[in-house]
């Protein structure tokens, strides 16, 4: 892996732990001489990260939609900073350029950015590690859903195991160092 994508909170939510989580991520990327791609703002849990790993001497891209330049309070210290006309230009580019990704808390735009991930990495769209930093149990609800979705049938089994789970930054990058399985056949339009 050479960049590694991380989907988080334009604020910093109310459990301090998640922004020392996203200053621990920021700077362990940078000591692993891995790149920070990100969605460009200089705001909540995105500012944080973006400025530990910069702080700590790593490479950190940006990727923001323009009509999100002035609202998400665009970051102008970063390395290299795309700036692209919508949605689905930002995920997709922030896709190519990354290796691998990881969630740390946030909400409607990090679940959507996280599913789209975890769904291309199911279809064979990429064979990238899809991970979650599961800080003071925020991502519990949602692991348990997908338990859920896999007993009621909907999800099959071993795609359960595309998500990565860890709760400090260095043992989740452990885990994403090892490459993933090949994706899984194409039965997933076959019935469970």
């Amino acid at each position: 892996m050479r960049r590694v994508c991380v989907y988080c909170g334009s604020s910093t939510g109310a459990d301090p732990a998640f922004a020392q989580t996203a200053r621990e991520l920021g700077s362990e990327l940078a000591r692993l001489g891995l790149g920070l791609v990100y969605g460009g703002g200089n705001v909540g849990l995105m500012g944080i990260v973006a400025d530990a790993a910069l702080a700590a001497g790593g490479e950190v891209v940006g990727v923001i939609p323009e009509d999100l330049v002035r609202r998400e309070l665009a970051h102008e210290g970063l390395t290299e900073r795309h700036v692209v006309a919508g949605m689905h230009e930002r995920k997709q580019l922030m896709s190519d350029l990354a290796d691998g990704f990881i969630a740390l808390p946030g909400g409607f735009g990090t679940l959507d950015e996280l599913m789209e991930a975890i769904t291309w990495r199911q279809l064979g769209y990429h064979g990238k590690p899809c991970g979650v930093l599961n800080v003071s149990g925020y991502y519990d609800h949602l692991l348990a859903f997908v338990e859920h979705a896999v007993q009621a049938g909907l999800i099959r089994p071993q795609h359960r195991e595309l998500i990565l789970v860890g709760t400090t930054p260095a043992a989740l990058l452990a885990r994403m160092q090892v490459p993933p399985p090949p994706p899984a056949e194409q039965t997933w339009l076959r019935s469970p």
